[in-house]
């Protein structure tokens, strides 16, 4: 079970360990939702499971004790040190833990071979380009990602919204966004400001992972938004802007519409027609 909100305080303070607001460092306190990121990922004996920044290990201790192998980055040396010291022992064989940046090591570590899985308390400066990061593939079989809730909105946008934006397109074409849950504020300490939400992200059965110069453009594009999309083709991909402008006709759309009225299956078709970035 986690620990209460008065013990996780009193073991920070025997660490000798103020939480750091700028590495998100809210710490889960209500074993409920934890019980509930464990449910939602469906973690069974014998899984392979990807956590990011284990803190003081209260995530990191239920997928152990669930029989799942764990692999774990943290950034800050103290915790790193805690969970380490705590966990190691217990589970030789089935934890590994890495010291480092996330974003650097998305998969703290680990060289896929077969299905993984990620479950993760992120914290919100990191949430997007680790999950960018991730999203280039390998592609994990589930996640379970607790987010700021302006974060999981985000991510799972529906085109012809302002919040759609490229890491929307990006995240629907690999992953449908199953039910997730919300997570009150009083579920961490210390208490943070805005509401939480579990992101519930299940991987397509053929998921669609863009390449990296198609990834540049779609960016380029959203970071011009209010620009309208023949523009923007014809500036980025002056030879291919005839065919994608016929693409985005396709779809019913065109020239003035902008990149946030754009589906994901548009955009995905938009990368067949790209040959100057291949």
């Amino acid at each position: 079970m986690p620990l209460s909100p008065t013990a996780t305080r009193d073991l920070l303070a025997a660490l000798g360990h103020t939480p750091k607001h700028f590495l998100g460092q809210n710490f889960l306190v209500d074993g409920n939702i934890v019980h509930k990121s464990l449910e939602l990922a469906e973690v069974r004996p014998g899984d392979t499971v990807v956590e990011i920044g284990p803190g003081l290990g209260t995530l990191t201790t239920a997928l152990l004790e669930a029989g799942a192998d764990v692999w774990a980055i943290e950034m800050d040396r103290t915790l790193h040190a805690h969970v380490e010291a705590t966990l190691a022992p217990r589970f030789p064989q089935t934890f590994h833990l890495l010291e480092g940046d996330a974003v650097e090591r998305p998969l703290a570590g680990l060289a896929p071979t077969g299905d993984f899985k990620v479950v993760a308390n992120l914290p919100y400066s990191i949430a997007t380009p680790w999950l960018d990061a991730v999203l280039s593939g390998p592609l994990p079989a589930r996640m379970v990602l607790m987010l700021q809730l302006e974060a999981a909105q985000r991510y799972a946008a529906k085109p012809g919204t302002k919040a759609f934006g490229a890491i929307s397109v990006f995240l629907q074409a690999a992953y449908e966004v199953a039910p997730g849950h919300k997570v009150a504020a009083a579920c961490f300490f210390p208490r943070p400001d805005i509401e939480s939400h579990l992101l519930h992200l299940v991987r397509r059965a053929e998921p669609f992972v863009f390449p990296a110069p198609a990834r540049r453009l779609i960016r380029a594009c959203f970071q011009q938004r209010r620009k309208q999309m023949g523009a923007l083709l014809r500036n980025h991909l002056p030879a291919g802007a005839p065919a994608c402008l016929g693409v985005l006709a396709a779809h019913g759309l065109s020239g003035q519409t902008r990149p946030e009225a754009v589906p994901v299956a548009a955009w995905r078709e938009l990368c067949t027609h790209l040959p100057a970035l291949a």
